[in-house]
């Protein structure tokens, strides 16, 4: 059967090489991928036609780079997917000036602007009654004279992480955890002097290791109606200052309650595409808290794929093949790894692993990067690189747990 499509990701990451696999394991199709620098686990792939451009998630750049390939494959639909939060206003903002043949399943840029705000993000959940953390907002200019209205430790965070990062400095972080007042009026004095000007978000932590941490992927279709929840039971995240939280080891699960949640916030505000929310669960309450939603596939979308629910067939069954998806929730358990099994076993809890080593022995264990439809040598000794990557950083950043 003829290809009718190509896909043509923004990003170089995990999340695009995760996104290409799942097009290619689904479709045999090639993906064409832009990506920044010629580096990241896009470059040398099989299955990737990798372009290095820079600036390449500026609105113009955008454009010009996907007019480009709508006039290259000019007989197909081309799919396009942002694989970074700095991609994402940059699409939307096109949206309309996309040619014919594009497809890219995203919301309008008035939407996408208030939902990746933090604050903004805030506000709504609380209008649709979704649970986040105790939250005070900071502004610039209200220096060391205001009371938070919860005791520490706290967590100090950017409302909007794009400009956020466009101020770097040597002791920035994704998030900060402190644990005294004095330490949070620090943080917040050391990020309005490098340059940043927008809220800053002071938080309640939720107690609790990183298994206490959960990630809802999801896929809207054009109508608005969610069609795919995919709830992620976290074990392990990276601890390094500009990757705290990112996922390392995940453990799929149902939470039919959450989901409906979730699935009633969406389609309340005609939510369209993929989306991703970080929960972590409050054991003082019992009670999933929110703490943002990504407006796209995060990056350990592969997790989705690898218990069996291809996120790449959601968008072409939707957006080309018009198909009348049915409402899908996950219920399969399943085990997915960035990193080799010995640091996945190492810096687990202990309570975990035996439904790890099941899961392990039934084939139901995956690897973003281990992918035997894209394995040249060249390809297999980058693997191997990364895996003692992680290995050494996970020994210098991450805790074993006890017990």
């Amino acid at each position: 059967m003829a290809i009718e499509f190509v896909p043509v990701l923004l990003g170089s990451d995990i999340n695009a090489y995760s996104m290409a696999r799942a097009f290619h394991e689904a479709y045999g199709v090639r993906t064409v991928a832009y990506g920044m620098y010629p580096s990241g686990p896009c470059v040398g792939s099989d299955i990737i036609d990798y372009r290095v451009c820079a600036d390449n998630d500026a609105p113009e750049v955008v454009l010009e780079n996907v007019k480009k390939v709508a006039a290259e494959f000019s007989d197909r639909k081309v799919i396009v997917l942002g694989c970074g939060d700095n991609y994402l206003t940059s699409i939307a903002c096109n949206l309309p000036y996309f040619p014919e043949n594009v497809i890219s399943p995203y919301i309008d840029l008035a939407t996408m602007e208030v939902l990746i705000h933090k604050e903004k993000f805030y506000e709504l959940c609380d209008q649709y009654g979704l649970d986040h953390p105790a939250t005070f907002v900071y502004k610039k200019g209200m220096g060391h004279d205001f009371t938070l209205p919860f005791s520490g430790p706290f967590v100090v965070k950017p409302a909007e992480s794009a400009t956020y990062w466009d101020h770097p400095f040597d002791t920035q972080k994704k998030a900060y955890v402190l644990q005294t007042r004095e330490e949070v009026d620090r943080v917040l004095d050391e990020i309005y002097e490098h340059g940043y000007e927008d809220s800053l978000i002071i938080q309640d932590f939720i107690p609790g290791d990183d298994s206490f941490m959960r990630v809802v992927t999801n896929y809207s279709g054009a109508d608005g109606k969610v069609r795919l929840m995919c709830v992620g039971h976290v074990l392990l995240e990276e601890h390094t200052g500009h990757a705290i939280g990112n996922h390392a080891v995940i453990i799929t699960e149902p939470e039919p309650e959450l989901c409906e949640k979730l699935r009633g916030f969406l389609e309340a505000i005609g939510f369209v595409g993929f989306s991703n929310f970080d929960i972590k669960y409050d054991q003082r309450d019992g009670k999933f808290k929110a703490f943002e939603i990504n407006c796209r596939q995060g990056r350990s979308n592969y997790y989705v794929t690898g218990s069996g629910h291809n996120i790449a067939k959601m968008v072409v069954e939707d957006r080309v093949e018009h198909k009348d998806l049915p409402f899908q929730m996950t219920h399969d358990r399943s085990l997915w790894r960035m990193v080799p099994r010995k640091v996945a076993f190492k810096f687990t809890p202990k309570a975990y692993h035996g439904e790890m080593q099941e899961l392990i022995r039934a084939g139901k264990d995956s690897h973003s990067l281990v992918y035997s439809g894209d394995a040249s040598l060249k390809r297999r000794l980058r693997i191997l690189k990364n895996h003692i990557g992680n290995i050494k950083r996970f020994d210098q950043y991450n805790k074993v747990p006890e017990g």
